[in-house]
């Protein structure tokens, strides 16, 4: 695995490395050692699957409240999707920053969230299919979410979403005190 740095503080895009012949190829999408080299969380505790069927459906702004707080590896297996991340980490150089990254069944990229980021994604096609590992178990009494066109952080989509949950649509504006940017203070 080739472990990309991002303008945001910790988190990284991973390329696999193909070993490949005339029958295809063969890659990890997860080591452990390669991830503990790299500095990387090495223990998950869920693998989520979500299939969206339309496109521009919107999946986020999610992330939880600490101990809770979840590192996530997202890749797309089928389709395309704009995946993307805010820093909500008091303290972070990178505090309110965010960053998109396009994943696409065919670019087989994978995205490192770091706990104390807001995670969510567009998708760009039709019938698509994301897989992500997570190091802790969802926790609703700790779920948190920004809204997807807060202008605290000035998200530019690639496209308008056009499918966001009930859920989603209503997070209110960021608020450090009901956000728990505190909270979340110091979190790699």
């Amino acid at each position: 695995m080739i472990f990309h740095e991002t303008p945001l503080a910790d988190a990284r895009v991973i390329e696999l490395e193909k070993r490949g012949d005339n029958r295809g190829f063969f890659a990890r999408f997860f080591c452990e050692n390669e991830f503990a080299e790299a500095g990387l969380e090495t223990r998950f505790k869920q693998i989520n699957n979500s299939l969206s069927a339309r496109t521009g459906t919107l999946r986020g702004m999610h992330y939880q409240l600490t101990p809770s707080a979840e590192v996530k590896v997202v890749r797309c297996i089928r389709g395309a999707l704009w995946d993307c991340i805010i820093d909500l980490r008091e303290g972070s150089p990178t505090f309110g920053k965010w960053h998109g990254v396009e994943l696409t069944a065919e670019n087989r990229l994978a995205f490192y969230v770091p706990r104390g980021f807001a995670h969510g994604f567009v998708t760009l096609t039709e019938d698509t299919e994301a897989l992500y590992l997570v190091s802790d178990l969802y926790a609703p009494d700790r779920e948190r979410g920004v809204r997807w066109n807060d202008p605290a952080f000035g998200i530019e989509w690639p496209v308008e979403p056009t499918e966001i949950s009930p859920k989603d649509a209503a997070w209110r504006d960021f608020d450090p005190e009901w956000h728990g940017s505190a909270v979340l203070a110091g979190q790699k």
